[in-house]
């Protein structure tokens, strides 16, 4: 929101690069469990379902704070390599990234069918939609910034994101 959106694209492949490692190491990890340890993938899904719903529960009681740094000299100065590896960074080292990944990937994997297909498959899925919401997101900082400087609106924000949240964690632990 900050930096504008010709700079951000950096930030971006950067964080799409994290999203994916992120994304298959999470896959190829439940994976081996999945066809090693049946019931412990069952207690995984469970306990990743379960921490979805306690995201998505932060999310509604959250008081609808929204930090943005207005003062973009710092990074306006960095160079595009450093942009990226920001990106890169914040994708692989974020934990809820990680445990968000590993809580909804699984139950799209079918252990009786090639793992290498369904992987790309999901991947590609994954850092379409990461990229489109995160060009919308960049795109649409400046208006953005202005709309979400009042704690109400992200509140609404928050709740909606959070219900959805709830909504998934549900669906993991029931189906």
């Amino acid at each position: 929101m900050s930096i504008g959106l010709r700079r951000t694209l950096y930030m971006m492949w950067g964080e799409l690069i994290g999203v994916g490692l992120v994304a298959v190491a999470a896959v190829l990890g439940v994976s081996a469990i999945m066809l090693n340890y049946p019931n412990a993938f069952s207690v995984f899904k469970w306990l990743g379902g379960a921490y979805l719903m306690f995201v998505g529960g932060q999310m509604w009681l959250s008081k609808g704070k929204f930090s943005l740094n207005l003062d973009s000299r710092q990074q306006e100065s960095a160079s595009n390599l450093a942009l990226v590896t920001q990106g890169f960074v914040t994708a692989v080292a974020n934990p809820k990234g990680w445990a968000f990944m590993m809580s909804l990937l699984p139950p799209f994997i079918n252990s009786e069918q090639a793992l290498a297909p369904q992987l790309t498959s999901l991947i590609i899925v994954i850092l379409a939609m990461e990229f489109t919401c995160m060009m919308l997101y960049a795109s649409g900082g400046r208006a953005l910034k202005h709309l979400l400087a009042s704690s109400g609106n992200v509140k609404i924000v928050n709740r909606v994101a959070g219900t959805l949240m709830l909504a998934v964690g549900v669906w993991l632990i029931v189906g």
